[in-house]
């Protein structure tokens, strides 16, 4: 499934992803506009190809024409923004995001778009260590996951036209969470990850860790290279999910250290056996099939 290419679509907020948004629905001959209150960065934008129409304030007649918008804002600037200009959408219009918490920003979205114009959530699984529209790269959508996360307000048109954002950019898979669920598993895939990678940063006190590492440490710290700002809003949105898992990590850390401890040989090689056995299953061939709604 893929968009409509009639459909004028805009873009709110030209970071890495949404600079990846952009670009790969331009690539595509999409028409694609976009505003971001960095006026390099819709320069850079406007020079290089990556969007039609840009405004480094926000543009009413953009916002009024938009058939299509996907926010990439942090979530409490996405929330001020529609505050102040979600009225001007037009009857029909279909909004989107990017953000990586949901139960406390999709109720309220809804509740403050005027009727006629919907509001249907979606997360891409995807990034790098750098940031900002002069580093979109729409191939990082390329073998990751797109989770949409609809609620009981949501149609089936804008979770079709939500799923063919996902098909569009080129994901691998198309699945679907509520958002209280969507959370939980955020909670533990996305945010503890980022956890455990930082806690291996700051956990040491050697000057010289650079010296002595390998590629398992380089690999397992990769994202601890991190957007305090974003990051901290987010951890601290999804506060209970997060602390529930870094509690689960926490006993498993403490039962791996008894076992230790305690010299027990088999217990250690079964727990070495269930985690190669669970990380195989990400290393299964891909069949190329999406998991659609």
């Amino acid at each position: 499934m893929k968009l409509d290419k009639n459909l004028n679509i805009l873009i709110v907020g030209l970071g890495l992803i949404g600079g990846s948004y952009a670009k790969g629905l331009k690539d595509q001959g999409y028409r694609v506009s976009a505003i971001d209150k960095d006026p390099e960065s819709i320069a850079y934008a406007l020079a290089n190809g990556v969007i039609d129409r840009g405004a480094a304030e926000t543009d009413l007649r953009l916002v009024e024409e938009a058939d299509l918008a996907v926010f990439a804002l942090y979530p409490h600037v996405f929330l001020d923004w529609i505050r102040k200009y979600g009225a001007y959408f037009k009857n029909g219009a279909v909004i989107s995001d990017v953000t990586g918490v949901k139960s406390c920003i999709v109720y309220e979205i809804q509740r403050m778009l005027p009727p006629g114009v919907e509001f249907i959530a979606a997360h891409p699984m995807a990034g790098k260590e750098v940031y900002g529209v002069k580093n979109s790269d729409p191939s990082i959508f390329r073998e990751a996951n797109y989770i949409v996360v609809p609620t009981d307000a949501n149609t089936f048109r804008s979770i079709e036209m939500c799923k063919a954002i996902g098909s569009t950019l080129g994901f691998r898979r198309i699945s679907a969470l509520p958002p209280k669920a969507h959370d939980e598993m955020i909670g533990f895939v996305s945010q503890l990850t980022h956890v455990i990678a930082m806690c291996l940063m700051t956990c040491s006190k050697s000057e010289h860790l650079v010296d002595y590492t390998g590629d398992s440490f380089r690999d397992l710290t990769r994202i601890a290279r991190i957007n305090e700002t974003m990051w901290s809003e987010l951890f601290l949105l999804n506060k209970y999910a997060l602390l529930s898992e870094m509690e689960g990590f926490m006993q498993e850390m403490d039962c791996l250290h008894d076992i230790l401890k305690n010299e027990d040989v088999e217990g250690l090689k079964e727990k070495m056996r269930l985690s190669t056995a669970r990380r195989a299953l990400f290393d299964k061939k891909k069949d190329g099939k999406d998991e659609t709604l």
